[in-house]
Parts: C-alpha cells; structure tokens; sequence
C-alpha cells in the first residue's frame, strides 16, 4: 500500500501548471479590473470637474449640488456668488456647483 502513495504524490503535482503562482495571478487580475472599472473612471470624473470648476466665469449659468440654479456674478478661490432671482444673491463653495447649463436655461421673472 506504501507503494502506491508516492505515486499519487507525483500525479498532484503534475496536474496544476500553474503550481502556487496561480492564486497570486488572480490577485493580480482583479487588482486590474478593479482599477480600470471603479479607480479610473472615478479620477477620471473628478479631473473634469476641476476643469470645469477652473473654466466659471461670471454670467456663467450653474447649477449646484443642491438643485439651485443661479447666475454667476462674482467669482473667487473658494466661494462662488450667485443670483438666483432678480436682487437675491447667495454665496455658494465653489466645489458644490456640479455643472454649467446652457444658457438662457435661468429667465427672469
């Protein structure tokens, strides 16, 4: 009976090609696609929006994170002025504004 375990100790080993690489080439592979699906696109989206951010300029037409629609009247580092009717002004951070709509989406009353 001894005979035969030696024999099936070299069949085992035989079968996997990969041997113990095999594990840490998955890790790798899902590293990667992990990257490219969730990583990426994420940094990707937040570089266009600092350019858009970096592109504002007054009679700009936003919309925010909130929902507000306003005029840009005044921009500066880090706080943006905006009119959201005729005479009302808030101050809004400048990274709250998530787009630019066309213009003439905001008329007046």
């Amino acid at each position: 009976m001894n005979a035969l375990i030696p024999q099936a100790h070299a069949q085992a080993a035989g079968a996997s090609p990969g041997g113990s690489f095999a594990p840490l080439l998955m890790m790798v592979v899902f590293i990667v696609i992990f990257y490219f699906l969730l990583i990426r696109p994420q940094q990707k989206k937040a570089k266009e929006h600092q350019a858009m951010l970096g592109r504002i300029a007054v009679g700009d037409e936003v919309a925010t994170a909130g929902g507000i629609l306003g005029k840009v009247v005044e921009v500066g580092e880090t706080i943006t002025t905006l009119e959201v009717a005729d005479g009302v002004r808030i101050k809004v951070q400048k990274f709250q504004i998530t787009s630019l709509v066309p213009k003439g989406t905001i008329k007046s009353a």
